[in-house]
């Protein structure tokens, strides 16, 4: 990449990476257009090769920019901070919830890109997504009271099909509807998080 495009304005340099969610996100990588990109940003083919040197580099880039924003909200909603696992996943929700509705466009890219086939791409987005994963994943259950759960349950299996469910549950309204309804999503998520706590934590005697 070349570090002149930070060199840009601010609402440049947010036009091209808008361009990039919107085009990437209703396509496969190999059938989306850089031609269509740069249209869509009201630059030429050649600047935004000059600013990536290839479609693999600004995808790649896209997608490190959409971690980077998802951690920013994690952080603001102090996601990380409760010894409770469900109250940091509600406040995961609300976090990516409001993420949702400032950025469609980069929730609905990060989603095809997740599930992208093709080799050269699909090897480094899975190496980048199981490494946030497992970050994620041990922070949380290090600070859990495995007694607060049915005992003898495997916290990490657990935490893992909590994680794909709610991954799985957005792939499959992306795939009807790209247009976020995100007070369904809201009403949605909490009714799976009441589901696990009912079916996951100890029942007071």
């Amino acid at each position: 990449m070349n570090d002149k495009f930070y060199l840009l304005p601010g609402e440049k340099q947010q036009r091209i990476i808008n361009a990039g969610f919107l085009v990437f996100s209703q396509d496969s990588y190999r059938k989306s257009s850089v031609k269509e990109i740069a249209d869509e940003a009201g630059i030429s083919k050649s600047l935004l090769f000059h600013y990536f040197h290839n479609k693999k580099e600004f995808y790649l880039f896209l997608w490190d920019r959409a971690c980077h924003i998802t951690m920013e909200y994690l952080n603001r909603y102090g996601c990380y901070e409760p010894d409770d696992l469900f109250e940091m996943m509600e406040r995961g929700m609300k976090a990516k919830l409001r993420m949702m509705e400032k950025y469609p466009k980069m929730t609905a890219f990060v989603i095809k890109a997740f599930y992208e086939k093709e080799p050269e791409i699909r090897t480094e987005i899975q190496k980048s997504y199981h490494t946030y994963f497992e970050l994620k994943a041990q922070g949380a259950l290090s600070r859990i009271d495995p007694d607060s759960f049915v005992p003898g349950l495997d916290l990490t299996l657990m935490y893992r099909e909590m994680y794909l469910a709610s991954e799985g549950y957005l792939w499959e309204v992306f795939q009807c509807d790209t247009e976020l309804d995100v007070s369904k999503l809201e009403k949605d998520f909490n009714e799976m998080l009441s589901f696990w706590k009912n079916v996951y934590l100890k029942k007071e005697k």
